[in-house]
Order: structure tokens, then C-alpha cells, then sequence
């Protein structure tokens, strides 16, 4: 029987020997794979790889698990370090890097270079393949790098100087003048101005670099002042001026009628013509009655319906304290007049108060402002060609102000004289403000007659002025004397507002009455605001017909107190 230690011993023996064997049987790493590929793996991969070869529940498992969890949050820091690190590099880069510039796109020079225009200095720069040469338009604004290489189209700038359109050149080109501290420029138009039709006086904004209009922002300074619709105002409506009515109509309606006479003859149209008179005797109705009326002849000679462009103008409104912007003013007046005409209207310039802006030019010391506009009018005047279709009116009081040169022949060619209607006027005129459609207390015809009655009678109530002459005989004028349409529309409105407040406190429906005209009238005379309060001679004179050199003095026959009749005033 056997020794049960010496199986023992033999059994440990064999195991050991079984062990060995295994260890020795299994391959290393280096044997399994090349130095490339080991090199290819991190040291997860090369962890996990090493676990799987182990036997299961081998002791090492444990500690390469501890291991792994090690390396993955050292792995986890780095990289959140390395972010940090990139992120830090890349600021540090922008701020190193050199500021890309903004430049304005001119043209395309070859497929892949561009005409740029970066601060006042032309280049010619490559394009990023990444921006299709194509797609950039004349005026753009590009980013060009450091390299000056466009990266990017930035599209249009949306700021920039202001200027106004002076000439349009044939090529298509603009010529703009002095403005916004600029010298005068020739500018190229954008790609939004290609095809839109411009003219003089537009105002468009350039780019940056002050090279090409890139789009429209208005009509500039130039102001409407036309009148849209014109007031239907026949010569039938027009009372006391039959004299000037006539006057116009010859100077005015004859050469487009009777055109064919005209280049028979050989007779030049004239240009325009002067009304002067007193005040409120109808000048400014007068140039309103002479577009609608003209209008009104051709349409009727010719079958043609051409649209009347009055463009009426207060002297004073030109004045501006700028140097050049009143001739400036001047000749944008006429260039829109030219415009309209060219279009085929009928094309008025009604300047009122004419002597403000071309009065007398008197040498002196300080140059004055009409030392250039009334050159710059006369300029004007004279490149206004016949049978364009322009008529140029002018209206003064004091037409013995308007400097010689306007009013010589040849641009002013006729003078017409608005006196103040006589008694048979103001009746007319009478007649045409008491319309028949309000209620009136009696017929039209007769109110007029009556009232008209009132105004000149020559009794004593009715004295306003007294006039001494040289020859020393004095004479007085009566307020017939001195009437006006203004001062017959005034007694009218006055009578009406009488007329309005009586049926406001009676409660009932009135009608305009003879007393109310009569009323008004005293009210209206007894305010004496129409008319110069002193007695300087040269002031009353042009409210009158009288000749200066005849008169030694004029003045009220007496002076009469506003409170007098404060209480019937309206």
C-alpha cells in the first residue's frame, strides 16, 4: 500500500509543472503585434487588451481596473486643459492678427481679381475662390484680408455723404457739384442705379470712398411749389381789370394760337411779362386766370388737353443766407420749369413780390447778394428758348425797384399795368363774390349796386386822403378812390360773418342783407389797417395812381380811431 504523503507531494509536483507549462505556452504582446500597431493604441486600448488575456478572477484584473480608472481621468484633464489651451490660442491669434479692411467693389478686371477701391486708394485684388466673382455688384462694399484678397461681400452700405445731381453726363455717368464739403465729382452709378432714370436736382448717396452713387434719398432741396390742381378761373370772373385781362391775353394766348402767324412774321414770343400795381387789385389771380385760360384756348384750337405747371414763388423764399444757395435756388426754379415744358405742359413761374430778389444792384463796399442773382435770372432768362412752352410772370408793387436788366426787352418783354378798378368794376366784383347761391336778402345785382353806391359817394363821411401838389391846389380822395378786389372780398366776408352771428343769437335762418354789406363797409375803412399809418408821401403813393413828381404831400384827411367802431368789429 502506498505512502498517502508521497501522493501528496506527487500531486503539487504535477500541478506546478502545469502552471509553468501555461506561462510558458502563452505569447506577449510583442509577439501578438508589431511596434506600428502597439503605437496606434492608447493606453485604454492597450489596458483592456492586457485584462483580456489574463485567466478570469486572476489577481491582476483588480489592479488594472484601478489602473484604467486612473488613466481615464488623467485622459479626461488633459483634454479639458488642451481645450483650454486652443481656446487661449485662438484669441491670442485674433488679437494678433492683422484688421481686414472694408473697400468699395468697382469693377471685374480678369476671372479671378476684382477693382477694388479700399480708402481712397484703387487696387486690384485677388477673390476667394469661396466667393463667386459673379455674385459681386458695382458699389458693394468686400472684406479684404490682410493679403488684400476679397473674403467676403458685405452688400451695400447703407450710410454715406449726400449730394446732389448737377449734370447726366452721356456714358451715364453723374456730375455733382459742391456739396457736403465736397469738390465736383464725376461718379459712376451703382448696380441699383443701372437702369433708373435720374435727373438734375436728385439727390443720391455715395459710398464710403465717395466713388459711386449708390442709390436716390430724395429730390434735394428743391421744393414743391407747384399748385397741384389750378383753380378754374375764367376771364369772366375776373371784375375791374378788363384793361389788363386784355393786355395778357394778347401778350399770352395769341402766340400759341396763332403760331403758324407768328413764324410767318417772323415775331418772337415774348418770355414774360410784368404786372405792377397797388396792392390787391388782383395780380396773383391774374397769373392763376392766365394758366387756367391758356389751357383752356389750346385745348379748344387743338383738340389737345395739355396740363398747366404753375409754379408760384414769394420772392423773400429765395433769400437764404448761404452763399450760392439763392442762385442755386434760381436755377432749380428753372430747370424744373424746362422739365415740365419738355414733358409737353404748360409751364408758369409766378414770382410775387419781384423787387425782394431783383431789385436795383448798387455799387458798395459790402457786396450784396443781388450782385449774383440778378445776373444768375438774367442768365436763366436768357437760355429760356421761344415756343417752349415757359412763361415767366413777375408781380410787384414796386416795380420802380426791379432792377433795369430784368425788365429790359427781351426777357421781360411787356409791362402791364393792374390799376385799381373804377366804380363799374367794384360793382363787378360785387356781383362775383355775392354768389348767387348764398341767401341773400335781395338779388345780387342790386346788393352790388347798392353797396358800390355806398363806397363812392362822395360826401364826407367817405374822405380818406388829401393830396397837396406842387402847383399848391389840394385835392381830396375818397375811399371810392382807393377801392380794391382785396378790399371788396374783405367787406364781403365781414358782411357774412354779421349775417352768421345774427342767426346764431336769433336762433333762426337769416339772409345777407343790405345793412350787412353797408356795416361792413364802415367797419372795414374805419379800421384803416389796409393802408400806411403815417404820412410818409412815398409809402402812400404807390397806393395810388397819382405822379410822384406832381406831389408835394399825401396823407389821411383825418385821423380816425380804432375804438371808434371797436364794439361792431368782428
Amino acid at each position: 500500500m502506498a505512502d498517502p504523503k508521497k501522493k501528496s507531494a506527487a500531486s503539487s509536483s504535477a500541478a506546478s509543472k502545469r502552471a509553468d507549462g501555461e506561462h510558458t505556452t502563452q505569447a506577449s504582446l510583442s509577439d501578438l503585434l508589431r511596434s506600428e500597431e502597439m503605437d496606434g493604441l492608447s493606453t485604454l486600448q492597450l489596458i483592456d487588451l492586457i485584462a483580456s488575456r489574463l485567466p478570469p478572477r486572476h489577481p491582476s484584473i483588480i489592479d488594472l481596473v484601478y489602473l484604467r480608472e486612473r488613466i481615464v481621468s488623467l485622459e479626461e484633464t488633459h483634454f479639458q486643459a488642451q481645450e483650454a489651451l486652443e481656446r487661449l490660442d485662438a484669441i491670442v491669434e485674433k488679437l494678433r492678427s492683422p484688421a481686414f479692411r472694408v473697400g468699395t467693389f468697382l469693377m471685374h478686371v480678369e476671372p479671378d481679381k476684382a477693382h477694388v477701391c479700399v480708402g481712397g486708394n484703387d487696387y486690384v485684388c485677388r477673390v476667394d475662390p469661396q466667393v463667386p466673382l459673379a455674385d459681386l455688384r458695382m458699389g458693394e462694399r468686400v472684406l479684404c484680408n490682410e493679403a488684400f484678397a476679397v473674403v467676403q461681400s458685405l452688400g451695400y452700405d447703407r450710410n454715406g455723404p449726400i449730394v446732389r445731381i448737377d449734370e447726366l453726363l452721356s456714358d451715364g455717368r453723374l456730375r455733382v457739384g459742391q456739396e457736403a464739403g465736397l469738390m465736383p465729382l464725376v461718379l459712376a452709378r451703382s448696380a441699383l442705379l443701372a437702369k433708373e432714370k435720374l435727373k438734375p436736382g436728385l439727390e443720391v448717396r455715395l459710398d464710403a470712398n465717395q466713388r459711386v452713387a449708390v442709390e436716390v434719398v430724395g429730390s434735394g432741396k428743391r421744393t414743391d411749389r407747384s399748385l397741384e390742381t389750378i383753380t378754374e378761373l375764367p376771364w369772366e370772373a375776373i371784375g375791374g381789370q378788363d384793361e389788363a385781362v386784355r393786355a395778357i391775353r394778347e401778350t399770352i394766348e395769341l402766340p400759341f394760337m396763332h403760331r403758324g402767324l407768328f413764324e410767318r412774321f417772323e415775331h418772337s414770343v415774348p418770355k414774360g411779362f410784368l404786372l405792377y400795381g397797388p396792392p390787391g387789385c388782383g395780380k396773383t389771380m391774374l397769373g392763376k386766370a392766365t394758366a387756367f385760360n391758356l389751357r383752356k384756348q389750346v385745348k379748344m384750337h387743338t383738340s389737345i388737353d395739355r396740363p398747366e405747371f404753375f409754379l408760384h414763388v414769394q420772392g423773400p423764399e429765395i433769400l437764404n443766407m448761404w452763399v450760392g444757395e439763392s442762385e442755386r435756388l434760381v436755377r432749380d426754379l428753372f430747370a424744373q420749369c424746362r422739365e415740365k415744358a419738355s414733358n409737353g405742359a404748360l409751364a408758369f413761374l409766378f414770382i410775387d413780390e419781384a423787387e425782394s430778389i431783383l431789385s436795383t444792384r448798387r455799387a458798395g463796399r459790402y457786396q450784396s447778394i443781388l450782385s449774383t442773382l440778378v445776373p444768375m435770372f438774367c442768365t436763366e432768362m436768357d437760355g429760356l428758348e421761344p415756343l417752349q412752352n415757359v412763361v415767366v410772370i413777375l408781380a410787384s408793387n414796386r416795380a420802380d425797384l426791379i432792377d433795369p436788366a430784368i425788365l429790359r426787352p427781351g426777357r421781360i418783354d411787356r409791362k402791364i399795368k393792374v390799376r385799381r378798378p373804377d366804380r363799374d368794376g367794384v360793382r363787378r366784383i360785387f356781383e362775383i363774390y355775392l354768389r348767387e347761391s348764398l341767401p341773400l336778402a335781395e338779388p345780387n345785382t342790386e346788393l352790388a349796386e347798392a353797396v358800390t353806391e355806398a363806397q363812392f359817394a362822395r360826401v364826407e363821411d367817405n374822405q380818406f386822403l388829401e393830396v397837396i401838389y406842387r402847383s399848391g391846389r389840394r385835392e381830396v380822395l375818397y375811399r371810392g378812390d382807393l377801392a380794391s378786389g382785396a378790399i371788396v372780398a374783405a367787406i364781403v366776408e365781414r358782411a357774412k360773418s354779421q349775417a352768421i352771428r345774427r342767426s346764431i343769437e336769433t336762433k333762426a335762418e337769416t339772409s345777407l342783407t343790405r345793412e350787412d354789406l353797408l356795416h361792413a363797409l364802415r367797419l372795414e375803412y374805419a379800421e384803416n389797417d389796409l393802408f400806411p399809418s403815417s404820412d410818409v408821401t412815398e409809402d402812400w403813393l404807390k397806393l395810388t395812381d397819382l405822379e410822384p413828381e406832381n406831389v408835394i404831400r399825401l396823407g389821411p384827411v383825418r385821423p380816425r380811431s380804432r375804438t371808434s367802431h371797436g364794439s361792431g368789429i368782428i
